[in-house]
């Protein structure tokens, strides 16, 4: 796997954690992407096409165009892994797309849109352009270029939600922070659901989940009701449940998963599905 990050200009450094390319398809055909409470910005430059396959039929998929945005997901999405031969894209910080987009996080939630449904012809322009260009670093540059032109007059995340960020992946409840902030629970979940793009409670497990699964790749042996005590969770069925939930793995399995292959952050290898059919469904989305 080749793999480049690239940490943005300070203008951009407050909603972009990082932009990166890949280049290099491996040689498993599909892989895993575990949630992160974030939103991602993906631009195929091999191929005008992305396949995001069915969670529960992985032989059918969605076919999009070769710019995508992906939400913030509540569960793991499945990719089509043969489209990385040349990938680049933008890794916003929780909050941070926020600017950039015709649509509130909110509404791209657990969902892929093709960037020319929020950018219109200006997306199709980028990707041509990125295309031209040879050198990474320079192409990092078309791409910053057009995030700053995006940023240009457009507000970041409200206040509440900011200050929502930073004390629930403290690990403070829901109803804590609304209190602190003198808001009503309602209030502080809608208004941290539309600048997010997750409801406070789902960030928070994701946020714990992340944290859990980071904590295991630091540990050798591992033992697993240690770790859960230590993340936040009741016990570990109670772990157990939230890796079901957001990778359909258990988190021993999660973990042989991730030291077994090297792959992309919140990536995780699989094995060729046992369906011998690969069926398109319909990919139409409406923004708004």
């Amino acid at each position: 796997m080749l793999f480049w990050a690239h940490k943005p200009v300070p203008s951009l450094a407050r909603f972009v954690d990082h932009l990166w390319c890949l280049n290099d398809a491996p040689a498993h055909q599909r892989e895993r992407v575990l949630p992160a409470g974030t939103l991602e910005l993906v631009i195929n430059l091999d191929q005008d096409e992305f396949r995001i396959h069915d969670r529960e039929r992985p032989g059918q998929y969605q076919r999009f165009a070769g710019a995508i945005v992906s939400g913030a997901y509540s569960r793991y999405f499945v990719i089509d892994t043969r489209e990385h031969a040349s990938i680049i894209g933008v890794h916003f910080k929780p909050g941070g797309a926020l600017p950039f987009f015709a649509v509130p996080p909110g509404a791209l939630a657990d969902r892929h849109v093709e960037l020319e449904q929020l950018w219109g012809v200006s997306a199709r322009e980028l990707r041509e352009q990125l295309c031209e260009e040879r050198g990474i670093q320079r192409r990092f540059r078309v791409l910053e270029h057009a995030l700053l032109t995006r940023l240009a007059g457009n507000r970041g995340p409200r206040p509440a939600a900011c200050a929502g960020l930073e004390w629930l992946s403290a690990g403070r409840k829901v109803t804590e922070v609304a209190s602190a902030l003198g808001l009503s629970r309602r209030r502080l979940i809608t208004v941290f659901t539309e600048d997010v793009g997750l409801t406070p409670k789902v960030f928070a497990r994701i946020t714990r989940f992340q944290g859990a699964l980071a904590h295991a790749r630091s540990l050798n042996p591992i033992d697993w009701s240690q770790l859960a005590h230590h993340a936040g969770y009741f016990d570990q069925s109670h772990m157990i449940r939230d890796f079901a939930d957001f990778a359909g793995l258990t988190p021993r399995a999660l973990h042989v998963h991730c030291a077994a292959t090297q792959v992309k952050a919140d990536h995780v290898a699989i094995s060729q599905s046992s369906h011998s059919s690969n069926t398109p469904v319909s990919s139409s989305i409406r923004v708004g």
